[in-house]
């Protein structure tokens, strides 16, 4: 949704403007630079330029954000010293530590994908707990060995999730194809209806493309893409999804939940948190089908007085315990789909026989959950979520201690 976390990875697909014009020799050296030289040019001057990242990206991510993230991790690090190659990924060294860094650049030579996560250090359970308890905020944090609990905090607290929700439409596509309802390789066409805004990249594609469910899926968890997540729930069926999170009734699309947040529509999102009967939301939700979305950047715009962790942090979203978090990756962390994206740089993947995951980032709201699978055969779940409606979130900081406490499962498998 509400897109991939931004510190821990930010993936937008961002096509370039066709232009006839000539095209400047600046441009075209941005056009042949190569991913590294990119990475390193972020470290080595002084200020930032608009033009090195793609349109799409800066509309979820200004350039002075960015410049606040690189000064931070300076700051954490102690001075730049070189970028290194690492698979697939590079790792940015810095005097007192090391960063994993993953970049994507489009046609243009601009930084459409960034992902930045400092290398993780071992951790004991009772510590990560002890350094959650001085986050500001409500947090909640859960670790399940073989469906046994090994640490746990607050982890029968609901809390706004963000995206990792869209575990609880997996698991009811998968109970429809496992009953004979539907297949994997049913295909659906794109519909106008089900467009919403990033994360993700079907919102640009012509309505009528042919898509399989599971490529719908497979586009849900990997990329968190918001339009994908949203046909599924279309073809499946509100009350199918309802069945796995009473809670969170009536469950909204990401298209729901962009234009009740949108600053225009302020007097139909008072209207919807007053209502407590499933009806009238419903009814609500039914007359708002028609609203066009707003623009992206109205996603992170204050709303009369309210900002954007406040809202995302009330009661509009979805809300999850860690425990049903992991009941729900349970029920779906065998389906190959779900290793697709790992969250290299906060988890090592070679360090486990199975890895899958699923997070959610979105003002006020960033989760992570795992489910682990050893090469002993023990399976981990770990989930952890953060959620403040004051300030907005230092990602980097919750996301190096989730990293931590999976190093530290890694070492004792």
């Amino acid at each position: 949704m509400p897109r991939p976390l931004m510190t821990l990875s930010f993936v937008l697909g961002a096509i370039p403007a066709i232009s006839m014009l000539p095209i400047p020799s600046s441009a075209i050296a941005q056009m042949q630079i190569s991913p590294q030289a990119a990475l390193e040019r972020l470290f080595t001057t002084p200020q930032l330029q608009a033009e090195w990242f793609a349109p799409a990206m800066l509309n979820q991510f200004p350039l002075s954000q960015a410049q606040q993230l690189i000064a931070e991790m300076q700051a954490d690090f102690g001075a730049y010293q070189e970028v290194q190659p690492s698979g697939e990924l590079y790792l940015v060294l810095f005097e007192r530590g090391r960063v994993a860094a993953q970049i994507t650049l489009n046609s243009r030579g601009q930084i459409a994908g960034l992902f930045f996560q400092p290398a993780p250090m071992a951790i004991s359970l009772d510590e990560a707990i002890e350094q959650l308890q001085a986050f500001p905020g409500e947090v909640n944090f859960l670790v399940l060995e073989d469906q046994s609990e090994l640490a746990a905090l607050n982890a029968d607290n609901p809390l706004a999730v963000g995206s990792t929700f869209k575990l609880a439409v997996l698991a009811a596509l998968r109970q429809q194809i496992e009953s004979d309802q539907r297949s994997w390789g049913d295909v659906v066409e794109l519909r106008p209806e089900w467009k919403s805004l990033p994360s993700g990249f079907l919102h640009t594609w012509p309505d009528g493309t042919q898509l399989t469910l599971e490529t719908l899926a497979t586009l849900m968890i990997s990329m968190s893409d918001n339009t994908a997540t949203d046909a599924l729930i279309h073809v499946l069926g509100r009350a199918s999804i309802e069945a796995y999170t009473l809670r969170n009734r009536p469950f909204l699309t990401t298209r729901e939940f962009f234009i009740l947040k949108a600053p225009q529509n302020i007097s139909v999102l008072e209207r919807y948190r007053s209502l407590s009967s499933l009806q009238g939301r419903q009814q609500i939700l039914d007359e708002i089908a028609s609203y066009p979305l707003p623009d992206v950047g109205a996603a992170s715009s204050t709303h009369e007085g309210q900002s954007q962790e406040q809202l995302t942090a009330s009661e509009i979203g979805y809300f999850f315990t860690p425990h049903e978090l992991c009941a729900l990756m349970a029920q779906v962390a065998d389906l190959p789909l779900m290793g697709v994206n790992p969250a290299p740089g906060v988890v090592n993947a070679e360090d486990w026989a199975r890895v899958a995951f699923k997070g959610g980032s979105i003002p006020g709201v960033l989760n992570l959950t795992h489910q682990l699978e050893a090469e002993s055969g023990k399976t981990y779940c770990v989930s952890m979520t953060w959620n403040h409606s004051e300030a907005p979130l230092d990602e980097m900081r919750l996301s190096t201690l989730y990293g931590a406490v999976i190093k530290g499962l890694s070492n004792n498998p």
